[in-house]
This record gives C-alpha cells, sequence and structure tokens, in this order.
C-alpha cells in the first residue's frame, strides 16, 4: 500500500521531457533552417551569411557587457552582505541566452538576446523565479524533489514548525518509518 502523499515517480512524472526534446531537436533546427531560408531569398545568400555572422558579434559583445555588469552587481551584493538572488537570476539568464546564441539561425538568437538584454530581462527572471519557486517549495502533504519529508519548509504542514508536536516531519513510528537513534561522531 502507498502513502497517499508519495511522490510521483518513474514515467508519470517526466510525461513532458519527450515533446520538449522532440521540438528542442527537431522542430527547432527545422524552424531555423526555414527562416534562413526566408531571409536568404529575401536578401540574398551572402548577405544572409553577413547578418548571421553580425548577429553572432553583437551576440557575443552583448554576453560580454551583460555579464559583466551580472558579475559586478553579484560582488557588490556579497559585499554588501545581501543575498544575491536577483543577481544569480540574471548571470543564469545571461548563461543561458549565451548559450541559445551559440547555435547558428535567428530564432535562437532572438530568444537569447531577449534573455540577455537589460530591459527584457526582468520579465524573464520572474517566469525563471516562478518555475525555480515551483520546483522547490511543493505544497502540503505533496513533498519536495527529494521526496516526502523534504521541501516543506517551516509552517507548513509536516515542517518544523508544523504540528502540535513540532516532529511531523521527522521519521518516527507510524507511516513516516522507524525511528534510528546515534550519536553524532566528529
Amino acid at each position: 500500500m502507498t502513502h497517499p502523499a508519495a511522490p510521483r515517480t518513474g514515467p508519470r512524472r517526466r510525461r513532458w521531457l519527450r515533446p520538449v526534446l522532440a521540438v528542442a531537436f527537431v522542430v527547432v533546427p527545422l524552424v531555423e533552417i526555414w527562416v534562413i531560408l526566408q531571409v536568404g531569398q529575401l536578401v540574398g545568400p551572402w548577405w544572409t551569411i553577413a547578418l548571421l555572422v553580425l548577429d553572432s558579434m553583437v551576440g557575443a559583445w552583448l554576453i560580454k557587457r551583460e555579464g559583466g555588469r551580472a558579475w559586478q552587481a553579484l560582488r557588490a551584493a556579497l559585499q554588501n552582505g545581501r543575498m544575491p538572488a536577483r543577481e544569480i537570476a540574471d548571470g543564469a539568464l545571461i548563461l543561458i541566452g549565451g548559450t541559445l546564441m551559440l547555435s547558428p539561425g535567428f530564432v535562437l538568437d532572438v530568444a537569447g538576446i531577449l534573455l540577455i538584454l537589460p530591459f527584457t530581462r526582468p520579465v524573464a527572471r520572474r517566469l525563471l523565479t516562478t518555475v525555480v519557486e515551483r520546483r522547490l517549495v511543493a505544497g502540503p502533504g505533496l513533498g519536495g524533489p527529494f521526496g516526502p519529508g523534504f521541501g516543506t519548509g517551516f509552517g507548513h504542514p509536516g515542517g518544523p514548525s508544523g504540528g502540535p508536536s513540532g516532529n511531523d516531519g521527522r521519521p518516527g513510528p507510524g507511516p513516516g518509518g522507524p525511528v534510528v537513534r546515534g550519536d553524532v561522531v566528529e
């Protein structure tokens, strides 16, 4: 008999993985080729190659500039003793945008530039924050990415202050498992 709050495992949990991989490795390259051909028909093959090279050069300059700014902001936050959550998110987005710009083509380059530019990055940062919060912070009884009892924070049922005894998230007699006593050795 399984526990009702047990995390989903196996194939059911990652149903989204195959469609995402299909899009990433089949659909995106086909779209990139189609866009390159359309631009080539519009401006000619040599201008298309020149635009791709120019796009790469502008992207490299933009990554260097914004990456340096993100690094300086991260160092300033750490020196001020402040949690650098925004700066880490910016660095991750610049890294993802730079990775997207490594591929030849216009579509992923546009997506990469949108992640790198300082005035479009806040939208992507909000989306990234939402995804990370959903992934790491689980609702009551759902457990986190490491199973039940993990990922339930303070104030949640199963967390350190979640129940009358304060130890509802710990294994013990009953459905949580047996108590294992031991000593900490340093």
